[in-house]
């Protein structure tokens, strides 16, 4: 693949890594149908070819992705030996990943959801809630609520899986805002006044899942040197 002038917001870099804001709308690495415009050609444009190559020419330095419609914390790898070791810590859990996410209605207080994730048997783009799936396990707790409408919660992954955050929520019974994919917006029927009737209009306009990587800390692989980044929740969210 060859680089492309996409703009990148850099939080941090060095020798080994760099850590990434990522935007939503943008795919994480080429695949049919998003050949172009993609995360991995616009690092391939930044570090003029200064990527790992482990995953082949198609994924340089991709180590964990976000969903096209994620924003947020994204760690990429810059040497062979470093992407290695960060994908050791991804596998062991070895390093905090929280995120916020606007979801509909009002859960209950705090928790956690551990539910096994898998492929769906209905639609194979889709990854559900299943026995035969890999354990997944998402805690979280409330920041603000928006009565009766929504709910900005804080999510700290404890495990990896595709689409784990949307998933977990929509099993909750509060999925993610904006998430077509997994989302079962409020009952409209259920709102008495015209203001939350327009309000509600307007979150259901919303045009991605109002996901955000928001917190992202690890020790270096190389230097073990503690890192913790983190990025404000984007303009379209708030």
């Amino acid at each position: 693949y060859k680089g492309e002038d996409i703009k990148l917001q850099i939080i941090y870099e060095d020798k080994d890594l760099l850590v990434i804001n990522k935007q939503a709308g943008i795919v994480t690495h080429p695949a049919p149908g998003n050949e172009t415009g993609t995360l991995v050609q616009a690092l391939i444009h930044h570090a003029k070819n200064n990527l790992s190559d482990i995953n082949g020419n198609n994924r340089p330095g991709i180590v964990h992705r976000l969903d096209k419609n994620t924003s947020g914390v994204m760690v990429v790898a810059k040497t062979e030996i470093s992407h290695f070791k960060l994908c050791q810590m991804f596998s062991h859990h070895d390093l905090e990943r929280r995120y916020n996410a606007l979801v509909w209605g009002q859960p209950k207080n705090d928790g956690f959801i551990q539910k096994p994730i898998g492929r769906s048997l209905i639609n194979r783009k889709k990854m559900a809630i299943s026995e035969k799936g890999k354990m997944a396990l998402t805690k979280w707790k409330i920041l603000d609520v928006y009565t009766p409408l929504a709910t900005l919660i804080e999510c700290k992954l404890e495990t990896g899986r595709t689409h784990q955050i949307r998933v977990h929520l929509s099993d909750l019974g509060h999925s993610v805002i904006g998430d077509t994919l997994y989302g079962k917006p409020l009952q409209s029927k259920k709102l008495t006044s015209n203001i939350y009737k327009e309000k509600f209009k307007l979150l259901k306009s919303f045009n991605r899942q109002a996901l955000h990587a928001k917190k992202l800390s690890f020790n270096h692989p190389i230097t073990r040197k503690f890192l913790e980044f983190e990025t404000s929740i984007p303009k379209d969210i708030l």
